[in-house]
């Protein structure tokens, strides 16, 4: 885990130092080859503006450098859509402007998302060399029919092929993967998981399959073209990935992330501990502090606005109410809880009092538990903890804790 503050001098010839936090950026890619029937994010299946996209994005980050004034780039993420896309050259082009305008660590995280057909061997290399350090490739299965069925532009061979050459240049790689698909035995399922650990991967993050408004997947279903999703049978898929990743020296520190020790996800564990971020792109999402703010999904209109030196965003000031929602929602989703001590502190004790009394039916049912950790300092603090048991309803539970 790295610390939440940096440290940088003030000057070459001063000895004083001053305390920065850490930050994140997130660079949103708004473009895929085909869409996939299960998706809701914000991409286009037409390229025509891409050239103009990756000025306007690094016009963005140029527009927005004074946001960050008293934080530390410590991880920056290419997302999408599909990132894999765009060229080496527009990829260093972009790396380059966060460099420029803003302040970075010595040996930022830089992950890539990417398809697998996507990656070749001369771009697999020409990655390695680059300053991207981290790929997380969409495999989402090694089964042909279940890439037909979610309409994934990539084959399984060519998901093979990549992994194969991939690991030979990355040794960081987290790979994604879908379960809870219809009619997937838990033989199928089993296979799909010894396949990734055969490849020797070091970081997994594994979604259930879901149904969301708007998408084809949603449409297919609604007309009998597609089968219903079913709990029972995520939910033992999900008990038998922690099984499986547990045995194989994973540690499942996030509800839907499972990585060996070393190889967790600075990026999104920056989210998840409250550290602030800048979403560059096209529907993008900013936080610093007790802010949220987000772009328009709309690749025209945020061009034209960014041209116009026009931020094309939304922003909302976070109540109390909504902040300690928001804690309580990603510290019960990772390993390290939410502590009791820090929502006393930044909530009020009125606040720690709900928490508790709410937890209490959870903890009845060995869905939470209270435990004793002890801090940097070596002194005790409570946390309030997702067991084992309770990981696969964590949402649900998290929003009976909500303060309404």
């Amino acid at each position: 885990m790295e610390n939440n503050t940096s440290y940088i001098r003030l000057s070459k010839n001063s000895s004083l130092s001053r305390k920065i936090e850490g930050a994140g950026v997130y660079i949103h890619i708004p473009f895929c080859k085909q869409a996939c029937f299960y998706c809701d994010f914000h991409f286009s299946t037409s390229h025509k503006k891409k050239e103009e996209l990756v000025q306007a994005l690094a016009k963005e980050l140029f527009l927005r450098k004074d946001e960050f004034n008293n934080q530390i780039i410590e991880t920056i993420y290419f997302g999408g859509g599909t990132p894999s896309l765009l060229s080496l050259d527009e990829l260093q082009f972009l790396i380059a402007e966060v460099y420029k305008n803003y302040k970075v660590t010595e040996d930022p995280e830089i992950t890539l998302e990417a398809n697998p057909d996507d990656l070749n061997k001369k771009q697999i290399i020409e990655l390695s060399k680059s300053p991207v350090n981290r790929l997380s490739i969409g495999i989402q299965s090694f089964f042909e029919d279940d890439l037909k069925s979610m309409n994934r532009a990539h084959s399984s061979e060519e998901a093979k092929n990549c992994l194969s050459l991939a690991t030979q240049y990355f040794d960081n790689i987290t790979i994604d993967l879908i379960y809870g698909i219809p009619n997937m035995s838990l033989e199928k399922w089993n296979k799909n998981l010894q396949m990734t650990f055969d490849f020797g991967v070091n970081h997994i993050s594994s979604y259930a399959l879901t149904v969301e408004p708007k998408t084809a997947l949603a449409s297919f279903i609604k007309k009998g073209e597609y089968p219903p999703m079913d709990d029972e049978l995520a939910q033992l898929h999900f008990n038998h990935l922690i099984t499986k990743t547990k045995a194989q020296g994973f540690v499942h520190y996030e509800v839907s992330n499972f990585g060996k020790p070393n190889y967790f996800s600075k990026h999104n564990t920056s989210y998840w501990q409250g550290k602030p971020y800048l979403g560059i792109g096209p529907s993008a999402h900013s936080f610093n502090e007790h802010t949220r703010s987000w772009n328009v999904s709309n690749n025209t209109r945020y061009i034209k606005s960014i041209e116009e030196n026009s931020l094309p965003s939304t922003k909302e000031i976070l109540t109390i109410q909504e902040q300690y929602n928001e804690y309580v929602m990603t510290g019960l989703r990772t390993i390290w809880g939410v502590s009791l001590e820090k929502v006393a502190k930044d909530f009020g004790e009125d606040y720690k009092s709900y928490l508790l009394k709410t937890s209490e039916k959870f903890i009845e049912k060995d869905l939470l538990v209270i435990t004793e950790d002890l801090d940097a300092k070596q002194n005790s603090i409570q946390k309030l903890k997702t067991t084992e048991k309770g990981w696969f309803l964590v949402d649900g539970i998290a929003a009976e804790l909500f303060m309404i």
